[in-house]
C-alpha cells in the first residue's frame, strides 16, 4: 500500500520503504516509528493518507 503525504504529496510505499532514511522496503506504514515525519516537509504520520 501506499501513503501520500498531505501537506506536500510525497509518497511512502510500503514495498519499497525508504532506504535513505532508514527504513527497509516492506516496512508497513503503522509500523513506522510514532516519531516518523515526512522526509520532504516534516510533517506527521497523521498527516498521510492511504492511496
Amino acid at each position: 500500500m501506499k501513503y501520500v503525504c498531505d501537506a506536500c504529496g510525497w509518497t511512502y510505499d510500503e514495498v519499497l520503504g525508504d532506504p535513505e532514511n532508514g527504513i527497509a522496503p516492506g516496512t508497513k506504514f503503522e509500523d513506522l516509528p510514532e516519531d516518523f515525519v515526512c522526509p520532504l516537509c516534516g510533517v506527521g504520520k497523521d498527516m498521510f493518507s492511504a492511496e
